[in-house]
């Protein structure tokens, strides 16, 4: 097996969803997902273009309320492209019988080839090679070649290829009752060798445009025609039996938020003009490739291994590529693959920055100054719910505000929820902590003295006013911690936990990165209450472990023996009880890490320091407990959970990581989470499960030079 290429072989309509986003190309402007060109969205295929930081906020009704939810875009599709035999069908999924297909994805060259043979009702059999790729040399391009050979036919072959503004975002189940009519045509044009389209986002007011030429090399009949929405070229040629025909499409993809261009449907038609042919195109981009994978490439010992840890930095890079450092956009949690998440940015960068940071560091800083451009409206967030400094959404999108839903839908139950996860105050800690990666990646003393010190302060003085003197300690209450399954407490109105550990440590953290960079407009009385709180957070304890939070211990024990036997799959384990009228706030029982993430990130020694800083008892039999009694409450509900456990065990008890670290090399590829990756890749697992294997041995810890501590 070649560990560059992942290989699909034959048609499996259950699988096409996963198989589509795995086989996704992007350069980190804009990515698409590996649908074939002729296919339409119709249950089985849905075809994908996603561009980064293009987004469009429409409002819908949802269980008797008005809400408006702000989505990442599907942009016009700029795949399809056709065919036909004589006077038979045009070829789609429904019109032929597909006789062999074969899909491959080279991660080392970034492209996606299929081969396949086609035989339509007239007993026509065609074969077919197509091969494509989204430019990582110049992030506006991309091309499909097309190769067809008439096997048992000859006479006239037609082509048309076509560019559909008619997209509407429908790709996650769940939102399909929801407003997804993002897209606006404004016009289309088809004359002089270019088909051309453009469309605007129906709110947001985003132009975005498409140019195509199709070339097929000898004579042949050539005919354009427009309409709303859509453009196409028809060509045609006579072909002999046996005969073959090369078709090339090559696209330009502008939007009017590119910088350097007087209008982006004039960039997009230049810009296909010049692009030259398609080996050109494919030469340039290898190359890129290359020089990115010698900056990237991770080693594993066994080949299936590596194939997997190839494809999850592959996305990772498709996704924030260099090319963001001229961007302004963020790392999308389901990267550029898919609708889930509505496209919308959380921490899940906390998990990228170790691989990224050391390598390229000019991806993490641009990050970076995606959040530091929204420090105005994190301030703002602050200043109205009452508090100091900047209190960033748990989920972001174009500007910074806060993105979570109000209503969340349960699916095993149909019910809508309310959904209380933007108080998940840590993502600021997230952000943090990735200023501080960056920093002892690089040493940038200047970036640190400017963007990254005034994050960091900002988010210090949020969390210095989140916080309340109660006798001699500092308490946080109404926030939510990574868990995500426990919102509150059982009878309370409020939603919202007290001392969540995670959240508590880390500001304790924050506290005392801050004042050892002693920035100068930080006055003495914040200096005195930042030591203060590094120093003095509370952190609970009830049986020899730490307690995920206040009261954590006086919850139930769940009966997880019974839930397994019954239900067999429990990762969803809030909407299982959700669904029988219960809640999984009265449980101990978590959605992923929670508590371990402090070990995930500051390591056992680093939270030794801190906890020691606090004044509390720590050894490492403590940890050690407290390890074990998470392990064994904790239902792995996020794809995160396993790469966070496989890290903490592999430092503290590398036997024990094995079956965790299996599930995280498993988590997409293998679609672990049942349907969820066909809407989009986990980014943050894929980029966790290669920190975990950036040492010699395929096991190994993360290194300590990874850590926040």
């Amino acid at each position: 097996m070649d560990p560059w290429l992942l290989v699909y072989d034959g048609c499996d309509p259950a699988q096409e969803g996963l198989r589509e986003a795995l086989t996704t190309l992007g350069n980190g402007c804009f990515a698409t997902r590996g649908a074939a060109p002729e296919a339409r969205a119709d249950g089985v295929h849905y075809p994908g273009t996603y561009v980064a930081g293009c987004y469009d906020r429409l409002v819908s009704r949802v269980a008797g309320r008005t809400v408006d939810n702000e989505d990442l875009v599907n942009a016009p599709n700029w795949l399809p492209l056709t065919f036909r035999a004589r006077t038979g069908d045009w070829f789609a999924p429904d019109t032929a019988e597909i006789l062999t297909v074969r899909r491959t994805l080279d991660m080392r060259q970034g492209t996606l080839t299929r081969l396949l043979r086609v035989r339509d009702r007239l007993g026509h059999v065609t074969r077919v090679e197509q091969r494509r790729l989204v430019s990582m040399d110049e992030p506006h391009l991309a091309a499909l070649r097309t190769t067809l050979v008439a096997e048992n036919w000859s006479g006239t072959l037609q082509v048309r290829s076509a560019l559909d503004g008619d997209v509407v975002n429908a790709g996650v189940a769940r939102y399909r009752g929801l407003a997804g009519r993002h897209l606006v045509p404004v016009r289309s044009h088809a004359a002089d060798g270019v088909t051309g389209l453009l469309a605007r986002t129906a709110s947001s007011r985003v132009e975005i445009a498409l140019a195509a030429r199709t070339t097929l090399a000898g004579p042949h009949s050539s005919e354009f025609r427009a309409g709303r929405g859509w453009a196409r070229h028809d060509l045609g040629v006579d072909v002999a039996e046996g005969g073959e025909v090369t078709v090339d499409k090559i696209v330009a993809l502008y939007t009017s938020r590119d910088r350097a261009i007087a209008s982006c449907e004039e960039a997009a038609r230049t810009a296909v003009e010049r692009a030259g042919s398609f080996e050109e195109l494919l030469g340039r981009h290898t190359r890129a490739w290359a020089r990115l994978w010698e900056r990237a490439h991770v080693t594993a010992g066994d080949s299936d291994v590596q194939q997997v840890l190839n494809l999850y930095v592959f996305h990772l890079l498709q996704t924030v590529s260099p090319h963001v450092a001229g961007l302004d956009a963020g790392l999308p949690a389901r990267g550029l693959h898919g609708e889930a998440y509505r496209g919308h940015v959380f921490w899940d960068e906390v998990f990228a920055f170790p691989f990224l940071a050391p390598r390229f560091p000019e991806i993490t800083e641009a990050l970076l100054r995606y959040r530091w451009r929204r420090l105005p409206e994190a301030r703002w967030a602050a200043r109205h719910a009452g508090y100091a400094g900047a209190m960033f959404p748990w989920q972001s999108a174009s500007d910074g505000r806060e993105e979570t839903q109000t209503l969340h839908l349960n699916p095993r139950s149909g019910r809508w929820l309310p959904d209380n996860s933007h108080l998940q105050r840590h993502v600021g800690l997230a952000v943090a902590c990735n200023v501080w990666r960056h920093h002892e990646a690089t040493g940038d003393s200047a970036f640190l003295a400017g963007p990254g010190g005034e994050l960091l302060v900002e988010i210090a003085r949020f969390f210095a006013s989140l916080a309340v003197r109660e006798g001699e300690r500092y308490a946080i209450r109404g926030v939510m911690g990574p868990d995500e399954y426990h919102d509150g407490y059982p009878g309370r109105a409020e939603p919202g936990l007290d001392n969540n550990a995670y959240t508590n440590v880390m500001t304790a953290w924050l506290m005392r990165r801050v004042l050892e960079l002693d920035p100068a407009d930080l006055g003495e009385e914040e200096r005195r209450r930042f030591s203060d709180l590094a120093r003095r957070m509370r952190v609970d304890f009830h049986d020899g472990v730490i307690s995920q939070f206040e009261g954590y211990g006086d919850l139930k024990e769940l009966d997880w023996a019974a839930y397994r036997a019954k239900y067999g799959d429990i990762r969803r384990l809030d909407r299982i009880l959700e669904a029988e009228g219960d809640t999984p706030n009265r449980y101990k029982a978590s959605k992923q890490a929670d508590v371990l993430m402090l070990f995930h990130l500051l390591g056992a020694d680093g939270l030794a320091e801190i906890l020691t800083g606090l004044g509390y008892a720590w050894d490492r039999a403590a940890a050690t407990r407290t390890v074990d009694y998470y392990l064994a409450r904790t239902c792995h509900g996020s794809t995160l959970s396993a790469v966070v456990h496989a890290g903490v065990l592999a430092r503290l008890r590398p036997g024990a990581s094995q079956p965790f670290l299996v599930e995280a090399l498993n988590s997409d590829v293998r679609d672990l989470q049942g349907g969820t990756t066909a809407e989009g890749v986990h980014l943050g697992a894929m980029a966790g499960v290669a920190v975990l294997f950036e040492g010699a041995h395929p096991r190994s810890a993360v290194r300590a030079a990874d850590r926040c501590g």
